[in-house]
């Protein structure tokens, strides 16, 4: 079995990390969990990112990114959809993995939290990150801000709704057009 690069060593880790940083948030989850799950140890963790935080901002990197893309390529595929059936749908999948949804809640805490001690640079990436996310779609709602506000309210919401296990049907989905959407499980 051939070895695996750095390069592939820490695609490995960001996986890993975005599965227990999901599960047990920033402070809760320990740099030997991650390196158990990839099958490292610890000290080879460190030669790949120089802290924790720096693992947990590549997981919420890649978390961005891969929702950013999702929608993008959902757009192009798509284009007789409006752009808020295309990209919500295509955000709909991506939360059907429900590590990468409670990633997403989880960079929100983490940031929170980092700044409520005094940590105001440990959100600047995630804020970054999520800047672009906004632009995205906005450029996709023809530069509407308002549509970009709603459609972004409603995929919160969304996250919201998901991650507390409200049931398809149930009342609280009511306010949401759902026609296109299947509700992850």
């Amino acid at each position: 079995m051939a070895r695996m690069s750095a390069e592939e060593r820490r695609e490995s880790v960001i996986r890993a990390a975005i599965t227990e940083f999901a599960r047990g948030g920033y402070n809760g989850t320990s740099t030997e969990a991650i390196a158990r799950r990839v099958g490292v140890s610890q000290p080879y963790l460190f030669r790949l990112f120089p802290s924790k935080q720096a693992i947990f901002l590549a997981a919420s990197e890649r978390c961005l990114l891969k929702t950013r893309k999702a929608m993008a390529e959902e757009l192009e595929a798509r284009p007789e959809a409006s752009p808020m059936e295309a990209m919500a749908a295509a955000y709909m999948r991506l939360i059907d993995d429900r590590d990468m949804l409670l990633m997403q809640m989880q960079m929100y805490v983490a940031v929170a939290s980092a700044e409520a001690a005094g940590d105001s640079e440990f959100g600047a990436a995630i804020r970054a990150g999520w800047a672009d996310l906004w632009d995205q779609s906005k450029l996709a709602f023809g530069g509407d801000a308002a549509e970009t506000t709603d459609f972004l309210a409603c995929g919160m919401l969304i996250n919201v709704l998901v991650a507390l296990g409200f049931p398809e049907g149930h009342r609280v989905w009511s306010g949401l057009d759902m026609s296109e959407l299947r509700v992850p499980r």
